[in-house]
């Protein structure tokens, strides 16, 4: 039976994630197909498919899968070094692929390609981190840095290194972005009063706060979006 197969190679040639791939297209396979791609063997008494599974199910689906961080993946039995390695490349992959779209573009041309490289990078981290989006004056990404790190729930921001680094990149409009650890996005009054106070810092050198989004454990949530800014 499939299930108790524990390769790709021994399954049958018409249910090989691979050959459905290259028969149909990507599109056409499942999340577990996709993921099992990946793993290529599974283990004694578990097939490959079954452990892309259960590996969706322990994290919440492939976000959660790629969002995870080293010490969560490194506590499943079976996913050992390599599969660890491969799998960090293709969420690195992501991020660069992301990345080179913000930089030929307006970054408002598409928010959620925003929301989405934000959550590539914040989303995995178990600190609250504060991080700026500097764009030029068409608002296409020059760079993007964590600059402070925090607690679970706290991260000091300092207006002036903003605008030291606005400044030094030549930065005319920056995103600002932290995400919350806890999982709930909703912004609190600690980060209205930073979001205003790197806006006035950036305003003496006409460099404009655009949007503040606030990542979370399953959405990212904008200021602009919200009326807050």
């Amino acid at each position: 039976m499939t299930s108790r197969l524990t390769s790709l190679a021994q399954l049958p040639a018409e249910a090989r994630p691979r050959e459905k791939l290259l028969a149909r297209g990507p599109s056409a396979l499942a999340d577990a197909e996709l993921l099992a791609l990946l793993l290529r063997t599974g283990l004694p008494g578990l097939g490959v498919l079954q452990l892309a599974q259960s590996l969706l199910d322990r994290f919440d689906g492939l976000a959660g899968l790629l969002h995870a961080d080293v010490d969560a993946l490194k506590a499943v039995k079976g996913l050992g070094p390599a599969k660890r390695a491969e799998m960090a490349a293709v969420l690195e992959i992501s991020r660069r692929v992301l990345a080179q779209q913000l930089t030929e573009r307006a970054l408002f041309d598409s928010p959620q390609r925003v929301k989405d490289y934000l959550a590539l990078h914040l989303r995995p981290l178990t600190h609250e981190a504060f991080g700026v989006l500097f764009l030029d004056s068409q608002h296409r990404l020059l760079a993007f840095e964590v600059m402070f790190h925090g607690t679970l729930a706290h991260t000091s921001v300092y207006p002036r290194e903003i605008v030291k680094r606005a400044l030094a990149l030549n930065a005319a409009a920056v995103v600002l972005a932290h995400n919350h650890p806890s999982g709930v996005a909703e912004p609190s009054r600690a980060d209205e009063a930073v979001t205003q106070a790197v806006r006035a810092a950036l305003q003496l050198v006409d460099v404009r706060v655009l949007d503040h989004l606030v990542v979370g454990a399953a959405s990212v949530l904008s200021f602009a979006e919200r009326g807050l800014l």
